[in-house]
């Protein structure tokens, strides 16, 4: 009997600067969430949304000039990009509307779920197979929904279902931004979904004639929530391409953490325990997955 050789490795250094990496996306990623509820009291989610994408497309737009990167901005799939753009588009409404009703850390544990509904939609999406580990992890994960919705006539209301449908929203967009990677840049795929977005913006801001402008106060909220933005994906992306996601992963975790103190010292929201406990049956979740992916198992 022979033994399979170990999996090779990890440079501890590499880590290092992936989790460096992760902790800048955990960062931008709640900046972000305190900059959403800091405008909120004068702009609705569709203008913050509208505002966001223009502040993100300025530079989007003057990043590629600089870098030489603007000639890989196609017109490949226009399809593709409309359906990833109005997925992240209506998850990320969902998503502002939330952290304006329920505890951040309620919206962040839901939002982790994203993945989970990649594992359910991308066979019919991608064509990928629903393996036994992808079907359990589907099961334990929306388990771990149930915990932190904790569904009945008095907890579940419209911001928890905001929450939740945010992150088919994000799911809808990772599927179609896996299509995109497969011909597109990570330019391209930026620029027109901040370009798309401002169209959407001001379609849906505009739609009672009314598309408020953001004040003097408002305007260093909204540089930060379009820039914290495209810091987190580029973030990301970064950490995942120096090293392994299971290594990687784990770090974003610590937005979770993160935004229940905040919450609890900027706005008095208590930490409840049923959502940390909910949050880590979806992390373990995704957690099996990925271990599962990098090493073959069905």
């Amino acid at each position: 009997m022979t033994l399979a050789p170990a999996p090779p490795r990890s440079d501890p250094a590499a880590v290092l600067r992936a989790a460096l990496w992760m902790l800048g996306a955990v960062l931008a990623f709640s900046s972000m969430a305190v900059a959403g509820r800091a405008v909120s009291f004068e702009l609705d989610t569709f203008e913050i949304m509208l505002y966001r994408s223009v502040v993100g497309f300025v530079i989007v737009v003057a990043a590629a000039r600089l870098s030489g990167q603007w000639r890989t901005i196609t017109t490949r799939s226009p399809g593709t990009h409309l359906l990833r753009n109005l997925s992240h588009f209506t998850g990320q409404n969902l998503w502002f509307y939330a952290i304006t009703v329920i505890p951040l850390a309620q919206v962040f544990a839901l939002e982790f779920t994203a993945p989970l509904w990649v594992l359910v939609l991308s066979p019919l999406v991608l064509g990928e197979r629903l393996t036994r580990v992808r079907t359990l992890a589907a099961v334990i994960g929306f388990t771990g929904i149930l915990i932190v919705a904790r569904p009945s006539p008095e907890t579940l209301n419209a911001g928890t279902l905001a929450a939740a449908a945010a992150a088919v929203g994000f799911a809808g967009s990772i599927l179609m931004t896996k299509r995109l990677t497969r011909t597109e840049t990570l330019t391209c795929i930026l620029f027109w979904m901040t370009l798309t977005q401002i169209v959407f913006g001001l379609i849906a801001a505009g739609f009672d004639g009314d598309i408020a402008l953001p004040s003097a106060v408002s305007l260093p909220w909204l540089a930060v929530i379009g820039c914290a933005g495209l810091v987190a994906h580029y973030c990301l992306t970064t950490a995942l391409s120096i090293a392994p996601a299971t290594l990687v992963t784990p770090v974003d975790f610590l937005r979770l953490p993160l935004i229940a103190v905040i919450g609890l010292m900027a706005y008095g929201e208590r930490i409840e325990m049923a959502v940390i406990l909910g949050a880590a049956v979806i992390f373990g979740a995704n957690y099996l997955n990925l271990w599962a992916e990098t090493r073959g198992r069905d």
